[in-house]
């Protein structure tokens, strides 16, 4: 495709961006009062205010002309038609399609699987699905990793209330605390356990399948009774029946494993939540790919989300980028958005096989609002380094809005956001100072310590509730905002090679470590840790 920075779009992004780093955005609104309706975009219940951004209706032109010199007219229909975009595996990425309604020309295969799954999660959630005692199933442990983990796990929790009918739990980590805390509280009759394995080999998943086998033998189940407590998803038919699981639920190799908990992945959100919920998920999902397909670039919120985080890593030089969800039950966003765009845009090499010129996703990380005002916001307004936000505000039904909580939530959320932006007059500052009897250079040390720039650019993802449709919605513009990304990178948002080195290699370390096992060639310092190790397990 040429080099990036040759573009004419590029190089006048380059210009605005030399003219606007000394403009105050607080400013702008003074001379555009219709800024904020400007620069907001709406689809599927979900609003964009960028108006915090440090863009204008220049740069916003600039971006989209970037985009579409990038074919990305062309590159969006050919997610949408489902053809073989993920280069590097030659695989279509049509993860869109499993979110299709029933009608829709798609694969017969997705619909089956989706009513393989309501009937399934029927079955559980009224108890004609027991365990090997009769008991019906209370507890549900999804077992897997990366995206057959972060995806269910953070939709569950995030939709979850008291009193579920059946109780989902989510184990990835091999470190033996993950899934013997979580059995310790369990009952063995009536928990079943996902196994969530597209390969059904994954080095992790299977570790911890194997354990949670034994430990239903251990507390009463026998061999023939695994079937009733074991369901897998996965590709591999033969692997899954050795291990003793008769109920397997299929997907493709064109679904990826972060774009993949709308297929039967999703299966604990299903049992967990009701198949209506998954349901309103894909719905809502489905509404806004409908509208990232339809809506021209210049209306197009996944595209505006997009665009914006190009301009803020590439031309305004921001390194990181902070998601701050202002709802508890959205707590494990930050670190599904991070598995997201880390691993899908976290490449230094374009679709072509040729380095990346410019630099593609920026650090990806963040936590739930308002705990993190006393975490890391310190550094947000007044670190030397600025940082794009992304604040995340869920509206409350009326009947809740009554609570002095709920104001406080809301309060905190959109004041934060107006304070990065605005920072603190100065001037009303030194009154204040000298109000408290502070002069002279007592009072300029103050000042210093208490100043606030502001000019700091957030955006404001304003839900108007937090419930499955919504929930659908803000992760389908976040994927799409990933592959709008990855269309002007020039580079593959749908392989992850880069997670399979160190696998590869921590499978030749665990032989090595395994008693009379032979240490094989590596570096001084990984030798002598794996000594240390060894040390610690003689001594015991």
């Amino acid at each position: 495709m040429g080099d990036i920075r040759d573009l004419p779009a590029w190089r006048e992004l380059g210009r605005l961006a030399a003219q606007l780093r000394a403009t105050r955005v607080d400013a702008m609104f003074d001379h555009d009062p219709r800024r904020a309706e400007r620069f907001t975009r709406s689809a599927a219940g979900i609003a964009l205010d960028f108006s915090k951004q440090r863009v204008d209706t220049s740069v916003m032109a600039a971006l989209a002309q970037l985009a579409e010199s990038r074919d990305f007219h062309a590159l969006r229909d050919a997610l949408f038609s489902g053809e073989p975009i993920n280069t590097s595996e030659d695989r279509a990425a049509w993860h869109i399609a499993l979110r299709c309604p029933p009608e829709a020309p798609v694969h017969d295969e997705v619909h089956a699987v989706r009513e393989d799954m309501a009937a399934f999660a029927d079955a559980l959630r009224s108890g004609r699905w027991a365990g090997h005692t009769g008991e019906p199933i209370r507890d549900i442990v999804n077992i897997g990793i990366g995206g057959s983990d972060l995806g269910p796990r953070m939709v569950y929790e995030a939709l979850a209330v008291p009193g579920q009918r059946i109780r989902c739990h989510f184990v990835a980590n091999v470190d033996p605390a993950d899934l013997d805390d979580t059995l310790a509280a369990l009952d063995a009759e009536r928990t079943l356990f996902i196994v969530t394995s597209k390969s059904f080999t994954t080095a992790e998943t299977l570790a911890n399948a194997r354990v949670a086998r034994q430990w239903l033998l251990d507390n009463g189940a026998g061999e023939a009774d695994i079937a009733r407590h074991f369901v897998a998803v996965s590709t591999n038919a033969e692997a899954v029946q050795a291990f003793g699981i008769d109920r397997m639920f299929g997907f493709w190799d064109w679904v990826g494993g972060r774009f993949s908990l709308w297929s039967a992945v999703g299966l604990s959100i299903a049992a967990g939540l009701g198949m209506s919920a998954f349901d309103a998920l894909l719905a809502g999902a489905h509404a806004m790919d409908t509208h990232f397909r339809e809506a021209p670039l210049e209306e197009n919120l996944p595209a505006a989300l997009g665009l914006i985080g190009v301009w803020n890593n590439n031309f305004l030089g921001l390194p990181s980028h902070i998601v701050v969800p202002y709802a508890q039950r959205l707590a494990a966003l930050p670190a599904y958005l991070q598995q997201l765009e880390m691993e899908s845009n976290g490449k230094s090499v374009t679709r072509e096989g040729e380095p990346a010129v410019v630099d593609t996703v920026p650090a990806v990380w963040g936590s739930v609002g308002t705990n993190a005002q006393h975490a890391f916001f310190q550094m947000l307004h007044q670190g030397v380094v600025a940082a794009d936000v992304d604040f995340v505000l869920p509206l409350s039904p009326p009947a809740e809005a009554s609570d002095s909580r709920e104001r406080q939530r809301v309060a905190n959320c959109v004041a934060q956001a107006e304070a990065l932006m605005c920072g603190r007059d100065p001037e009303a500052l030194i009154d204040e100072l000298k109000a408290e009897g502070l002069q002279g250079a007592a009072l300029e040390q103050r000042l210093a310590a208490r100043r606030f720039e502001g000019n700091r650019p957030s955006s404001m993802i304003v839900m108007d509730r937090l419930d499955a449709y919504h929930l659908g919605a803000l992760l389908a513009a976040y994927e799409h905002k990933v592959f709008v990304q990855g269309v002007i990178w020039g580079i593959n948002s749908f392989d992850q090679w880069g997670v399979e080195l160190g696998k590869t290699m921590a499978e030749r370390i665990v032989e090595e470590l395994e008693e009379g096992g032979e240490p094989g060639p590596h570096d001084a310092s990984t030798r002598a840790l794996l000594a240390r190790v060894r040390q610690a397990w003689d001594r015991g």
